[in-house]
């Protein structure tokens, strides 16, 4: 501490840089943004204050609401997808089986690559004409099978949840192998001298001590699903008829396209609030049940 005290000139020197230009190029244009929600602004001429305005539009508007229930989706889908999932590999993967290398690279994968890349991929395996998918089923003789993926109101919000979890599951399968490997040896063989099956040793051992590893998960999760864009905006574009409309593209829709980007920045600020309550509203149930 004394030395933190008598360098403390030279800390704040060295960190006022970063944190000037942290300043200008991301809070204050965030908070910018969410003054803009109480103005009228087409981004070209002089804005407009109409107070509350464009929140009372947001509460009637229907296009909205069903994006925010494709991203409810989205992260029900990711939390019960991507966790369970990256839990069963990292607890597999953590034992000494042969090519656990080779396996955590390969999950992990498609986690490094562009999210772009990864939706023009996943949008020619879809395709309904020239897709993979389709070809497989069509070679086996299961053409009844074939499905108009991403174009179908009914299938394509399931087709872009089913590419997030692809796509994301070997984060978290690397979060929970390092946490894994953080929990005593000891305890895990004494598990074992009790003759403690490996059902008994995740559901009474392992899973109770990654607890608080499960919560952050979660919490990345939700802020990672409320956030989500550049995949549907690549893949679908919200359509077909706005069933994978998520509450991101549909702000960039508004912003970007027809230029109300009073509007938009009104929906920023919205998914910002309803983004902090799902986080705190999980943290407490989760910090609940752990507490119990």
């Amino acid at each position: 501490m004394d030395i933190i005290r008598k360098n403390v000139k030279y800390i704040i020197a060295g960190l006022l840089p970063a944190l000037l230009i942290y300043f200008i190029f991301v809070l204050y244009p965030i908070v910018r943004s969410f003054i803009y929600g109480f103005y009228d602004w087409n981004g070209l001429s002089e804005p407009i204050y109409t107070g509350l305005n464009n929140f009372k539009i947001i509460l009637t508007d229907e296009v909205f609401w069903q994006s925010f229930k494709n991203n409810i989706f989205i992260v029900l889908f990711s939390i019960f997808g991507q966790v369970p999932i990256g839990l069963i590999l990292a607890v597999i993967l953590s034992r000494n089986i042969k090519g656990a290398g080779f396996f955590r690279t390969a999950f992990f994968i498609p986690m490094i690559l562009s999210t772009v890349v990864v939706g023009l991929l996943w949008s020619t395996i879809l395709n309904s004409q020239v897709g993979i998918i389709n070809s497989i089923l069509e070679a086996i003789g299961l053409e009844e099978l074939t499905q108009n993926w991403l174009g179908d109101p009914k299938l394509a919000m399931l087709s872009i949840c089913a590419v997030i979890v692809w796509q994301c599951f070997g984060y978290y399968m690397i979060i929970f192998l390092a946490a894994i490997q953080n929990i005593p040896e000891e305890i895990l063989e004494a598990a074992d001298i009790d003759g403690a099956g490996e059902l008994k040793k995740l559901t009474n051992i392992i899973l109770p001590m990654l607890w608080p590893t499960v919560m952050t998960a979660v919490v990345l999760c939700i802020s990672g699903s409320m956030r989500s864009f550049d995949l549907v905006f690549v893949m679908t574009g919200g359509g077909p008829a706005n069933a994978t409309e998520l509450m991101a593209t549909y702000m960039y829709n508004k912003t970007f396209a027809i230029y109300q980007y009073g509007y938009g920045s009104a929906v920023s600020l919205v998914i910002s609030i309803i983004s902090f309550g799902l986080i705190i509203i999980s943290r407490s149930l989760m910090s609940r049940n752990l507490s119990d």
